[in-house]
């Protein structure tokens, strides 16, 4: 399926950005803790479906790891830089909300960072489900949706002469625009835990697993800021299985 280009879309006009910031081993984050834990819990699949695949590392992980690894994304410059940098695996322009695969496809999916990105996350999770063979896994990553919630951060008052870790408005369902880097803006949905956990539920994917781990050593050398909310997790990751 031959990709094309998105006119205005945010993730066309940021590919460049992402690629240069979190790729390639330039984010501590993916580096110490996100592609280690998606080694661990992709290990021994046969095939695996990258769902939101960006540039692509994710999906050359899975192939590394032996899979026959798919990769899909509708933006044309992430795909582009995905084959590019090939890697083994195969990637194909297509929407989360509609796989373009059989039934029973895969023993294995994955979905890094993506689904605070996609607008009917019901829809998604349910084709995800629909492309799994039963006892296949879906291996699912999210900046965690309590302690991330928008508003959420580390608060230092010194009137009441407390520190603590503010929570936004967690039960508030809403799509926000957000600066996460000097001229980048991005649409972030938010969406409370139970959403997900829920619509997996409904579509037969039954968690087996879920971390909360503590920001890396080098996610916390770079980013002063977070040294006191250390405790503080920003990363989700729940493992399902399809019944």
């Amino acid at each position: 399926m031959a990709p094309e280009p998105a006119i205005g879309d945010h993730w066309e006009q940021t590919a460049e950005w992402w690629q240069r910031e979190f790729t390639d081993g330039a984010d501590p984050e993916y580096e110490e803790q996100i592609l280690p834990l998606a080694a661990e819990h992709l290990a021994g699949a046969r095939r695996v479906l990258d769902v939101g695949c960006g540039e692509g590392q994710i999906s050359r992980l899975a192939a590394r790891l032996g899979a026959r690894s798919i990769g899909i994304d509708p933006t044309w410059a992430q795909l582009t830089a995905a084959v590019d940098r090939d890697g083994g695996a195969v990637y194909a322009a297509a929407s989360a909300l509609r796989l373009p695969f059989p039934a029973a496809s895969f023993d294995a999916a994955v979905a890094c960072l993506v689904f605070e990105h996609i607008t009917d996350a019901d829809a998604a999770i349910a084709e995800v489900a629909r492309v799994l063979e039963p006892g296949g896994r879906f291996v699912f990553l999210l900046n965690h949706p309590l302690l991330q919630a928008p508003g959420s951060g580390w608060i230092d008052d010194h009137i009441l002469m407390e520190q603590y870790w503010r929570i936004g408005p967690y039960l508030v369902e809403d799509t926000t625009m957000e600066e996460v880097d000097k001229g980048v803006v991005l649409p972030f949905v938010h969406r409370p835990l139970s959403r997900y956990v829920n619509a997996m539920a409904d579509h037969g994917l039954v968690i087996t697993h879920m971390d909360e781990p503590a920001p890396p050593s080098g996610f916390l050398a770079r980013a002063e800021e977070y040294e006191f909310a250390a405790t503080i997790p920003r990363l989700l990751l729940m493992r399902a299985e399809k019944r």
